[in-house]
């Protein structure tokens, strides 16, 4: 079992994989079409997107949640 303390690092290195999988899929597609090749461009820019959304997410992700406090607080 990961500690919990973990936790906030596994959650942004989860989720930083799946949307850069997903968004590195979708420009992939729209920049090559489904044609030969594409899976192991997608891949590559898989490779090369993760690497930079897991810190983006990390280093934004309380500046995100400080924005959305103040635009749901009740005042």
């Amino acid at each position: 079992m990961i500690p919990p303390r973990l936790a906030p690092i596994v959650i942004a290195l989860i989720l930083s994989g799946l949307m850069s999988f997903l968004v590195s899929g979708v420009a992939t597609w729209k920049a090559m079409g489904l044609g030969s090749g594409f899976l192991g461009h997608w891949m590559n820019a898989w490779a090369f997107a993760w690497p930079v959304a897991f810190p983006a997410l990390f280093l934004f992700r309380p500046v995100v949640t400080r924005l959305v406090g103040r635009m749901t607080a009740e005042g």
